[in-house]
């Protein structure tokens, strides 16, 4: 479902840093996102995004990892092919500690990735949401959903501009 969007282009990443603060300042217009070809530190506080819980997602895929790894070296090497190797004994937990560890690793590797491309809607196959092919190269974008700023637009045009906006103007996109 397309949208209309106001877009503001920028060269620079403290340009694009500095507009953002005035312009949110002036017109309290809500950002819908911004796009940039790589990340920008500090842009996430202005933007107002809540600390993200992948933590804990990797805490819990740690503890299965765990968990299973233990679990499957006990079953082996206690119940199902009990060996007796150098007179150690059938469950020797000091020797489960690196396979143990390894698998919590690994486990919560492929955890993690498939965890953020679920939340993060990057999947194989989906279609990429950029407003513009520039925002990959060179560009840094700003968005803000027309439906959302309602008659703010012109003021925000202008803080752009004034700011330091290469170009503006308004699309509809796919976002």
């Amino acid at each position: 479902m397309k949208n209309k969007y106001l877009l503001g282009f920028f060269n620079d990443e403290e340009v694009l840093m500095h507009a953002l603060e005035e312009v949110k300042k002036e017109t309290q217009a809500p950002i819908h996102e911004v796009y940039s070809p790589f990340p920008i530190h500090g842009i996430d506080d202005i933007l107002g995004y809540k600390r993200t819980r992948l933590p804990i997602a990797a805490f819990l895929f740690g503890c299965v990892g765990l968990s299973c790894g233990l679990g499957m070296q006990t079953w082996m090497l206690g119940y199902d092919w009990p060996m007796n190797i150098g007179g150690k004994p059938y469950l020797a937990w000091p020797d489960f500690v690196p396979v143990s560890f390894e698998f919590t690793v690994l486990v919560t590797a492929f955890g993690m990735v498939g965890t953020f491309l679920l939340a993060s809607g990057f999947f194989p196959g989906a279609p990429a949401k950029i407003p513009d092919p520039r925002v990959t190269d060179d560009l840094f974008c700003v968005a803000f959903n027309s439906s959302a700023i309602g008659d703010k637009a012109q003021a925000i045009t202008q803080a752009l501009k004034h700011h330091g906006a290469i170009e503006v103007r308004e699309q509809e996109v796919e976002l």
